[in-house]
């Protein structure tokens, strides 16, 4: 289970705001009322980016923002525009020319925000967290099924298709780097949108994929990709965080903390009800309901919560000098560019303590039966092998963490290792080729033979 969260109050005092906003106070319209002001709050978010949901689709779907506007009681009348964007760069471009108030991205695109906010005298602030892995989960290589790449050494020469400027890009440069490549020299890289780059590597014009939660999964559940590579490996923290016009959070710092209470309730319903959640975000996004859950489940590859980590500001101090390599971007004040202010007062101190102090639970598989409302934990792959082969036709979907890194993944598209009477699994070929070198007489088994072992 991942950590409990304490409620939040539905209500929260007012905050002295004058009545009367001045157009730019906003990114959409405020226009005087009967009785004080209409005033339009306009949100960018990423829907099938599912690491943002608690600032996004799943926010918008429960209503809290909405609600905690209302909440104010300053005599003026809320409306939020919910903005729905492919990727940061669009929302990052709409918050520069002053249209959006609040957005939320991944770490890379972040720094892309702090910096373009710096230079065009339009500054942003990062102000809260949605979803992260400490180790860089979030983003995965993928290569088709019948690919005979097995380890980023087969890269070499290779068409590979990623978003510049994205957190998967970085995942791929600090990859080949490790692994002795020169990303500039030794691959083709292709820069793609994701919808582009799934589609580049189905019809064989690229010939593995880097991307961001939830494209990777997505593509495995449908049986069009298979992992080559897990970005937990780095070690490193990847991130989606909310990121605020400064002269809006300094203009209207109460419609920002009403935001950010709301982003934190929807992060409570996130983590009391796994499975619906998962299912509301599916339908607003038309995704698998199952691929949603890999990221996003009880025990899923990301962890939400809205506190900003001392480990993540670390790491995105680490990331600039990804972009300014690749000439997207100058220095970054990372310093400058987070603050927590306003995540701190909406919370309250003690609330916000707390959540720093909690962290990502203990990995476990789960299963889905067909038709629940719950799944089902397990404390080793075995045991998940031995329900999953005595309840085929029930099981939704059946999901376990890669003995080395944790990063969960489906455990049908998993590399499985048996070593004497212990099962593996492994989200990569690699990786579980080097535990099979380093333990005599462990032998990588397909699928089908782990289930048969364990029944």
């Amino acid at each position: 289970m991942k950590p409990k969260r304490t409620a939040l109050p539905a209500t929260a005092s007012a905050a002295a705001v004058t009545l009367l906003l001045s157009l730019t106070a906003c990114g959409g319209d405020a226009s005087a009322g009967g009785d004080g002001s209409t005033v339009t709050v306009t949100v960018g978010y990423q829907s099938r980016t599912i690491n943002t949901v608690t600032a996004g689709t799943l926010l918008r779907s429960l209503g809290h923002f909405e609600r905690q506007l209302n909440a104010l009681g300053d005599g003026v009348t809320y409306k939020v525009d919910w903005q729905d964007y492919a990727t940061g760069a669009p929302i990052t471009a709409q918050m520069t020319a002053g249209k959006i108030d609040i957005g939320s991205m991944g770490d890379f695109p972040l720094l892309i925000n702090a910096a373009r906010g710096k230079q065009l005298g339009k500054p942003t602030r990062l102000v809260s967290v949605t979803g992260y892995n400490l180790r860089g989960g979030l983003n995965t290589i993928v290569t088709t099924p019948g690919s005979p790449l097995t380890s980023l050494k087969d890269l070499k020469g290779k068409k590979v298709s990623t978003s510049v400027g994205s957190a998967a890009d970085g995942t791929l440069v600090r990859a080949l780097q490790r692994a002795g490549l020169d990303p500039a020299e030794d691959i083709e890289k292709l820069n793609q949108q994701p919808a582009v780059g799934a589609s580049a590597l189905s019809s064989g014009s690229a010939d593995a994929l880097s991307q961001f939660v939830a494209w990777p999964g997505l593509l495995a559940h449908q049986g069009k990709a298979k992992a080559l590579y897990d970005g937990a490996r780095l070690d490193l923290p990847t991130f989606h965080g909310v990121t605020a016009r400064e002269d809006f959070a300094k203009e209207r710092p109460a419609v920002l903390e009403a935001f950010l209470r709301a982003q934190a309730q929807a992060t409570d319903y996130l983590d009391a009800h796994p499975v619906a959640a998962a299912e509301k975000v599916a339908k607003a996004t038309g995704l698998p309901a199952e691929a949603v859950y890999l990221y996003n489940g009880a025990q899923g590859i990301a962890t939400f919560d809205p506190a900003i980590r001392p480990q993540l500001v670390a790491a995105l101090k680490k990331d600039v000098s990804i972009l300014r390599d690749a000439k997207l971007t100058g220095d970054v004040d990372v310093d400058a560019f987070v603050d927590d202010r306003y995540v701190k007062k909406a919370l309250g101190p003690a609330a916000y303590a707390d959540r720093l102090a909690a962290g990502p639970s203990e990995p476990a598989g789960e299963v889905w039966p067909k038709g629940a409302s719950k799944t089902l934990s397990f404390t080793s792959p075995g045991a998940l092998l031995k329900h999953v082969a005595a309840h085929r036709d029930e099981v939704r979907a059946a999901y376990v963490p890669d003995a080395t890194t944790g990063t969960l993944w489906f455990a049908d598209q998993s590399v499985w290792v048996a070593d004497g009477g212990e099962l593996l699994p492994f989200l990569a070929p690699e990786t579980a080729r080097e535990y099979v070198d380093d333990h005599g007489g462990a032998r990588v088994v397909t699928y089908a033979e782990a289930l048969e072992r364990a029944s």
